[in-house]
């Protein structure tokens, strides 16, 4: 293997490092700031070691055809070490900050949501509320008007009517046609 092979090998390595530095710290911020459960933790750790061996591999394929040697492992200590010596706070920042915006931007958008549609809506729902109640009153009004006109008219029959009745319902033939009703529905 010549040396610019090596070479190119051990940039891959250290650009393969520098991403795994990357992808570590995002993730540390956000499931800090996120506070995920631990058995997602778990699995999104599971998750960042596959993304970070296939990357490794991925990029070893690209720079040797796959051939591990010491200098591989170089690579990748030195842009792990570089990644935290140089852009690991700031990377940090820029994340807490993204994840702000982020949030910031989902409750301004719920907010004009909200103004838009939830506060007309509202404001339709009282006023479809109050005309029900003013009808309902309407109406109650109205049958009370028509109850107290029309008492002449329906009070008086059923003054009359009501001893008949009571005493048609009380007769013999009646409570006697009952008695053998429920004498039928014991048997």
């Amino acid at each position: 293997m010549n040396p610019a092979v090596q070479w190119v090998t051990l940039f891959y390595m250290m650009l393969a490092g520098t991403a795994m530095g990357l992808a570590y710290d995002s993730y540390r911020v956000l499931s800090l700031k996120l506070s995920f459960p631990k058995w997602l933790n778990a699995l999104l750790d599971l998750l960042y070691w596959l993304w970070a061996a296939l990357l490794v591999f991925r990029m070893l394929y690209a720079g040797n055809q796959g051939q591990l040697r010491f200098y591989v492992f170089v690579g990748l200590f030195l842009g792990v070490w570089i990644y935290f010596l140089i852009f690991s706070v700031t990377v940090r920042r820029f994340v807490v900050m993204l994840i702000q915006s982020v949030q910031y931007t989902c409750r301004l958008l719920w907010r004009v949501i909200e103004v838009l549609i939830g506060v007309p809506l509202r404001w339709l729902w009282r006023l479809l509320r109050g005309i029900f109640r003013l009808l309902g009153r309407i109406l109650l009004f109205i049958l009370k008007l028509l109850l107290r006109l029309t008492k002449p008219i329906w009070v008086f029959p059923v003054r009359w009517i009501s001893p008949h009745a009571s005493r048609l319902y009380h007769s013999a033939w009646i409570t006697g046609f009952m008695a053998w009703i429920h004498t039928k529905r014991k048997h």
